[in-house]
């Protein structure tokens, strides 16, 4: 079996695309503070709107100016895992979610990066990347906001949180998803390079 790389056009570093990944690297510290310390959701939700438009915006902008880099292809899935990381964190911390669905998406992650360490002994340095993987994270990043929007007892907070919930499973099932075809595309992997 061959495995399919997305094609990288440049080395370069200092890229639009890999500019705005490095922005939204340098918000995941700034958003956790805004959840936990002044509890400045607005702001929080803000900045993670801000994010999810960037993670569009770099990827959009590499494939239009021929930017695609290996630098870019590493930060850009780091930025997003940071995301969903530092939220969790601070939705549990907050209260708003259980420490079970932490749990249940933090353990998808380091299942799948103990997968691709076992990979890159082989020298594969990535899978390539499912529709299905992108889709949840989406949902998940949709349903954050709206968690967070939820925590509180106006009618509006109320609807916030149902819709946030709904996404958030959703997304969780579909992480899990994705995260079960990558562990069918290493092992595919693993079997042809044997």
């Amino acid at each position: 079996m061959e495995v399919q790389q997305t094609e990288v056009q440049t080395d370069r570093v200092l890229t639009v695309p890999n500019l705005l990944s490095g922005l939204r690297l340098l918000g995941v510290p700034l958003f956790l503070w805004l959840i936990l310390v002044p509890e400045a959701d607005g702001w929080a939700v803000v900045l993670l709107m801000v994010s999810g438009f960037t993670d569009w915006l770099d990827g959009y902008l590499a494939r239009k100016w021929n930017q695609i880099s290996r630098v870019g292809q590493l930060l850009d899935p780091v930025a997003d895992r940071l995301y969903i990381l530092a939220t969790l964190v601070g939705l549990l911390l907050r209260g708003i979610v259980p420490l079970w669905f932490v749990v249940l998406l933090v353990s998808r992650d380091l299942l799948l990066a103990v997968v691709l360490a076992i990979l890159k002994r082989r020298g594969v340095t990535g899978l390539p990347v499912h529709f299905l993987g992108k889709a949840a994270t989406f949902c998940l990043l949709y349903a954050f906001p709206l968690l967070l929007l939820g925590d509180g007892s106006t009618w509006f907070a109320d609807v916030a949180n149902v819709v946030g919930w709904a996404f958030a499973v959703w997304g969780t099932a579909l992480y899990w998803w994705a995260g079960v075809l990558y562990i069918g595309q290493a092992r595919q992997i693993l079997a042809s390079s044997s």
